[in-house]
């Protein structure tokens, strides 16, 4: 027989659980997030369930009564809220709920005329029994305050009280006082616990963001007169900062500032050789100058990268690094720890691979041939940036490292420095995405680049906010500096501001590679990236000259609005809208006022446009009771926060969205007074 037994009123297929409890499902500090188990019994008599979310020190933080989400399947869920970070833990507390037995058994009966005495004192029973704080099989049950037992001590008297009708008596046991304390103060007979199961509760920054991502030596960069490149610096890059603030963007993303290799240094668009001048892929690290520890020297040094970090701080910035290992040829590990490469039969190092595609200029780790030693430098290069001052690591290709190793540096650092947040780049198959989030990884790249028709786009939304929230966090990136998908080379600004309303209102995390302003979607022939790639050439750009296009405009009301919404900040209440458009998209996100600091729910809409080409018109329908809305004659008010103007909605609205005029709307549903002031209507 097993050790381990289901509670008298068994609790079972609790959700979220990863691994049968043995890694934790994935919290954030003021997200609510949704307990699910199913809870059932044997014979008629009622039950109920509670949610119990257990703080890092293992007191109760809170209990959420569950309410039944698919009646006939015994599916229940409750929404709780974890205020700050560390290792929390939930369990679901089932009991049998006599009260609810008694008022469903008393009401028929009574109606029939069958042990009507019998029933009645039965109830007088209970409420003195519910007075004293006694439950069957259950210790802990606490007597009631005064005011509350006033009220049971008086509804017993009632059903006792032969001068008044047996209607009148009935009424008294089960008017809404008394049903009010006993949701307050359920008697719970019988009372069980289903295992504690754990939460990594993370810090807000871990869910939600808007990153910005920079070539930090394209920063200031200039071409002499004789042809002849000069490197940007983080100098310059530091006064890259203040615009990207004044947009809203919280994180700044760096690609590696380290040295570069200069064997088999990539050219100009990947190409196999690198002319005098080239700098070179930042992801080919290590140089005569250093490796992953070090600074390029052309962009300066530690002192000028704590002051860039100084600087994004004072913006309200996060600086983000990118963490790529591999190594180039010139890379101090290769001559200092050959064996933490592979050789191959002719005596060479191997170098990077993805059959046809080879990487002449990067050497990969090979973990199996020294897995402590490498472990210990990665780790000492990681306190090296954590002391300089990043919060954040973009992981590159963590997929092609295995997932042990992330698994156990990542709780390592965790354990002395729990605010760094660790971002997995991997675009790769399910499982292993999935695995990542799951051991570890704080936030993770997803396939929203590659989510373009209306039908996969909602499909996508629903997965990551309902099926793999407790395993993964998503981030949404339109384009990356190593992905262009084909949608974005046709569509002009349109596309690019349809994709940007996309990724920062679907997901609580997304992010802008530069340059996106420009609406820069040429690919290299062959490839879904940018031609003239950044990772293998100078971009310097004049930002000025992006204003006209609109799409800097466009991010600064964005993220404003994300700012100003917590429901554009979480990650588990979206619902997908019907609209009559194949071309037209519509969904909701919310946070319930149970947990605003207002008290007011906070419901946001928002409707896009697909079509980056024409016109589209339709009919958006919401449903006003799933959302809670309260109308006045039906109607409510809305907010776009895009243009500020003000409409009033029902429960069908019609939208004209076109590349014109406008491509969406980020409706926040105001609460309902009087609809005399209402004079737009759309």
């Amino acid at each position: 027989m097993s050790d381990i037994l289901l509670p008298r009123i068994p609790v079972t297929e609790v959700f979220p659980v990863v691994e049968d409890g043995t890694l934790a499902a994935k919290a954030t500090e003021n997200e609510p997030l949704p307990i699910r188990a199913t809870v059932f019994r044997e014979g008629h008599d009622a039950f109920a369930a509670e949610a119990v979310l257990l703080d890092p020190d293992g007191v109760e933080h809170m209990r959420a009564p569950m309410a039944d989400i698919a009646p006939g399947l015994d599916r229940y869920e409750a929404w709780v809220k974890p205020d700050r970070p560390g290792t929390w833990s939930f369990r679901v507390d089932s009991w049998s709920d006599p009260y609810a037995t008694w008022r469903h058994d008393a009401t028929i009966k009574v109606d029939a005329g069958v042990d009507v005495e019998l029933m009645l004192e039965e109830g007088a029973l209970l409420m003195e029994r519910a007075i004293d704080g006694k439950a069957l099989n259950n210790p802990l049950q606490q007597p009631l305050d005064a005011k509350d037992a006033e009220v049971l001590r008086d509804a017993a008297a009632h059903l006792r009280d032969t001068s008044r009708s047996v209607q009148q008596r009935l009424s008294a046991g089960v008017s809404s006082h008394v049903r009010a304390v006993f949701r307050a103060h359920p008697v719970r007979d019988l009372l069980g616990s289903s295992r504690e199961y754990p939460l990594a509760v993370a810090r807000e920054r871990a869910l939600t963001g808007a990153w910005y991502e920079i070539f930090p030596r394209s920063a200031g960069a200039f071409q002499r007169e004789d042809g002849s490149w000069v490197s940007g610096t983080l100098k310059q890059a530091s006064y890259e900062l203040d615009r990207i603030a004044e947009m809203g963007f919280d994180v700044v993303y760096l690609t590696p500032i380290h040295p570069i290799g200069t064997t088999n240094r990539k050219g100009k668009n990947n190409t196999l050789v690198a002319y005098e001048g080239d700098p070179g892929s930042p992801y080919g690290i290590g140089s005569p100058d250093g490796g992953h520890d070090a600074i390029h020297p052309e962009l300066g040094d530690f002192n000028d990268f704590d002051d860039f970090v100084e600087r994004a701080l004072e913006l309200g910035l996060e600086v983000a690094l990118d963490f790529a290992l591999q190594c180039s040829p010139d890379h101090p590990w290769v001559t200092e720890h050959p064996e933490w490469f592979t050789t191959r039969a002719d005596g060479s190092i191997a170098f990077a691979e993805n059959p046809p595609k080879k990487y002449q200029d990067i050497y990969p780790l090979n973990f199996d041939n020294d897995y402590d030693g490498i472990y210990e430098a990665i780790r000492d290069v990681l306190e090296v940036w954590i002391e300089h001052g990043v919060t954040i690591f973009r992981v590159d290709n963590p997929h092609t490292k295995p997932v042990r190793f992330w698994q156990e540096i990542i709780a390592d650092v965790h354990d002395t420095h729990p605010e760094i947040v660790f971002l997995a780049e991997a675009f790769t198959r399910p499982a292993m995405m999935r695995t990542l989030g799951a051991v570890g990884f704080d936030q993770s790249y997803t396939y929203f680049a590659w989510r373009t028709e209306k039908q996969e786009i909602e499909e996508y939304l629903t997965e990551v906010s309902t099926q793999t929230a407790h395993l993964m966090r998503p981030s949404f990136w339109p384009t990356t500096h190593d992905i262009l998908t084909p949608q974005m080379t046709t569509g002009g600004t349109a596309i690019f501001a349809i994709r940007a309303m996309l990724a920062a209102l679907g997901a609580p995390n997304w992010g802008i590679y530069s340059g996106y302003e420009f609406v820069e979607n040429v690919q290299r022939p062959g490839f879904e990236e940018q031609n003239d790639n950044e990772k293998y050439e100078f971009r310097p750009r004049n930002w000025e000259d992006a204003e006209p296009l609109g799409i800097t405009r466009l991010f600064t009301l964005l993220n404003a609005a994300r700012a100003k919404h917590p429901a554009l900040r979480q990650l588990h209440q979206l619902r997908i809208h019907p609209t009559s458009h194949p071309e037209i998209i519509c969904f909701s996100k919310q946070v319930s006022g149970v947990f605003t600091e207002s008290g007011n729910t906070d419901t946001v809409i928002c409707i896009v446009s697909l079509n980056p080409h024409e016109g589209v018109s339709g009919t958006v329908h919401i449903d006003l009771n799933d959302l809670g809305i309260q109308t006045a004659g039906g109607h409510f008010r809305v907010v776009d926060e895009l243009d500020g103007t003000t409409y009033t909605w029902g429960s069908e609205g019609w939208v004209d969205l076109s590349p014109v005029t406008r491509l969406g709307h980020v409706f926040s549903v105001e609460p309902t007074t009087d609809l005399e002031p209402w004079t737009n209507r759309h």
